[in-house]
């Protein structure tokens, strides 16, 4: 496809449909304070009028300029051109030690709940196998213990590689900027969709370290099991008002704004499907942080079936079904209990 595009730029669009859906799907796209024609004038440098042009279909896009336009706002052109076939564009988001930092994923991460939350009609749904990135952030010694394992085990960053676990080493801003994400994520409606396995990674996690004697103390074992815990809780009692907050924030000034589904049916693989207005967009996480995305229109609508087939078959446990909720979230916490009585 590149060598098309280096070999044939100058070629026109295919049809005028063409054009007009690729503009449609970028003004989806954009928040409604962003104008169409400024963000393809800068797109594309070009004049104002000139954008407005290719806007109104008086003049034809070439190749080029739909391929900037495509990559700009994660589009596929062969959506575009509606060709047919089972190709899926995704955009990978991938953290490593020289081009793309921690601290710049976090930005990131922000940069796209804020995006998110500047559309009037907005909602996540979050199919998990393990505890949400967001819900991770409430309490420092799980911060803490969070940073350095991602950077110690998963990104294996040259700094970590003879450490041993400091709960106080985190760097203030980055115990700042992973506070802030939460706090942004709680502004968002959203349906998380978890099952009683969601807690077991983070417990191997700890155990793992447990046993390479990479605590310092069993001291600081029971204080990020602790954290642990009353992440836990804290999560039930957001589920329980329905809506999210962070601790010590008033429930009875939020929104309710939280869907929870007790899900007993698969074992979730950590899909986030997004919708903001008329655009749906998923996020597929793997190797812990990072992650695939796509608009892929056809792609999306059949994330979303599944994750209505899904929470058909699940149970709701936000706001009602408190028995149900009681039963889930104590075989949560039974798991962290039995794990912190053998310290």
């Amino acid at each position: 496809m590149q060598d098309c595009f280096d070999h044939h730029q100058l070629l026109v669009m295919p049809s005028n449909q063409a054009q007009e859906f690729l503009f449609q799907r970028i003004k989806e796209l954009l928040p409604p304070a962003i104008s169409l024609t400024d963000a393809v004038s800068e797109i594309l440098h070009v004049s104002n009028d000139s954008a407005y042009r290719r806007i109104r279909n008086e003049t034809p896009l070439i190749l080029e300029e739909a391929k900037l336009l495509c990559e700009h706002f994660h589009l596929s052109l062969d959506q575009v051109l509606q060709i047919k076939g089972n190709s899926i564009l995704f955009e990978n988001v991938r953290i490593n030690n020289q081009q793309y930092s921690y601290k710049k994923y976090l930005d990131d991460l922000i940069g796209g709940m804020k995006y998110i939350n500047s559309f009037a009609r907005k909602e996540v749904f979050y199919l998990t196998k393990d505890i949400p990135l967001f819900h991770n952030f409430y309490f420092h010694p799980l911060i803490a213990f969070r940073y350095f394992f991602w950077m110690k085990t998963i990104l294996q960053h040259p700094d970590f590689t003879t450490k041993t676990i400091d709960l106080n080493g985190i760097p203030a801003e980055i115990e700042s900027t992973s506070r802030e994400l939460t706090k942004f994520y709680t502004l968002i409606p959203s349906t998380e969709i978890w099952n009683t396995e969601c807690v077991n990674s983070a417990i191997s996690q700890i155990e793992f370290y447990k046993d390479s004697g990479i605590f310092s103390s069993g001291v600081d074992i029971k204080i990020v099991y602790d954290a642990l815990k009353e992440t836990i809780m804290h999560l039930k009692t957001q589920v329980e008002y329905g809506c999210k907050f962070l601790p010590r924030e008033n429930p009875h000034t939020k929104k309710e704004n939280f869907n929870f589904f007790y899900n007993r049916v698969v074992l979730g693989d950590n899909t986030i499907f997004v919708t903001t207005d008329n655009v749906r967009t998923v996020y597929l996480n793997y190797d812990a942080l990072n992650y695939l995305m796509t608009r892929d229109e056809n792609f999306c609508n059949q994330c979303r079936q599944d994750l209505n087939n899904l929470m058909r078959r699940g149970t709701v446990i936000s706001q009602t079904s408190e028995k149900q909720r009681n039963i889930f979230f104590g075989i949560l916490l039974a798991k962290i209990e039995d794990r912190q009585q053998k310290i």
